[in-house]
C-alpha cells in the first residue's frame, strides 16, 4: 500500500442531494371550531320559572292587600245616639238611587230595618207602620223600610202588601252595619228615629214586629 493512500483521509459517506434538498412540510394546524353558545341547564330554567312564578304571587298579594285597604277605608264606625246619618248611596224598590244623607234634610226619619222581605215577622212589622203611616205623615216623619233584598224583591213585595212608604236595598249591608244592626249574613230586627238635619234620636234593637210601629210613633209624639 502506498504511503498516498495510508495518508489519506477516509471520505465521509454523503447524504443524497434529493434527500437534504428536501424542506420539512408541517403539517397545516386544524382551524378551532367557534364555540356554540352554552344554553342554560335545566337547573337555571327551572329557577327562572320559580322566580317568575314567585314574582307574579307577590304582585298578587300586593294587589290584593290593596283591594282589602279600600274596602276597610269604605266601611264606617257604627253611630249612635246624637250621631248623624252618614250619605250612602244605595237603590230603592224601583232600582233608583237614594242618598241616606239627604233623605233627612227636610223631614224627620224613621228607619226600620228587617231581616228578609215578605217573611211573616218583617210583613207584621212593615204592615204595622203602613197602618199608622199617616200619623207620621202628620208630624213631620217619613218611613224607609231597609233590608238586603234586592230592589225587584222589595218592590214585589210592597205591591203585594200596598206599602205606601220607600223601600231600600242594602244587599252589602252598608247601611245596615253603620246603624250597628248587621250580624254576619243577617240583619237584627230594628228601628231608628233621626231628626229632620239627620241627627240620631232613638234606636231600638232588637224589637219585635208588632211594637216597632207603635214604639217608634210614641218616642216622636213624646218630642213635642
Amino acid at each position: 500500500m502506498s504511503s498516498d493512500e495510508l495518508g489519506a483521509d477516509p471520505q465521509a459517506p454523503r447524504r443524497s442531494s434529493r434527500i437534504s434538498g428536501q424542506s420539512k412540510v408541517e403539517a397545516p394546524a386544524l382551524a378551532k371550531k367557534p364555540k356554540k353558545p352554552s344554553k342554560p341547564g335545566k337547573k337555571r330554567a327551572a329557577e327562572e320559572v320559580d322566580k317568575d312564578e314567585k314574582n307574579k304571587k307577590a304582585k298578587a298579594n300586593e294587589d290584593e292587600t290593596v283591594k282589602e285597604d279600600d274596602d276597610v277605608a269604605d266601611v264606617l264606625a257604627p253611630i249612635d245616639i246624637g250621631d248623624i246619618l252618614p250619605s250612602i248611596t244605595l237603590k230603592n224598590e224601583q232600582g233608583e238611587d237614594i242618598n241616606t244623607g239627604s233623605i233627612a234634610a227636610e223631614k224627620g226619619v224613621v228607619l226600620f230595618l228587617v231581616p228578609k222581605a215578605d217573611t211573616p215577622g218583617c210583613t207584621t212589622q212593615a204592615c204595622g207602620f203602613r197602618d199608622i203611616w199617616q200619623e207620621f205623615a202628620s208630624l213631620d216623619y217619613d218611613i224607609y223600610g231597609v233590608s238586603a233584598d234586592s230592589s225587584a224583591a222589595q218592590s214585589k213585595w210592597q205591591t203585594k202588601k200596598q206599602l205606601p212608604f220607600p223601600l231600600i236595598s242594602d244587599p252589602k249591608r252598608s247601611l245596615i252595619g253603620v246603624l250597628g244592626a248587621g250580624d254576619g249574613n243577617k240583619t237584627k230586627r230594628s228601628h231608628f228615629v233621626f231628626e229632620k238635619g239627620g241627627k240620631l234620636l232613638d234606636k231600638r234593637m232588637p224589637v219585635k214586629p208588632v211594637d216597632s210601629p207603635r214604639l217608634a210613633l210614641e218616642f216622636i209624639k213624646g218630642l213635642s
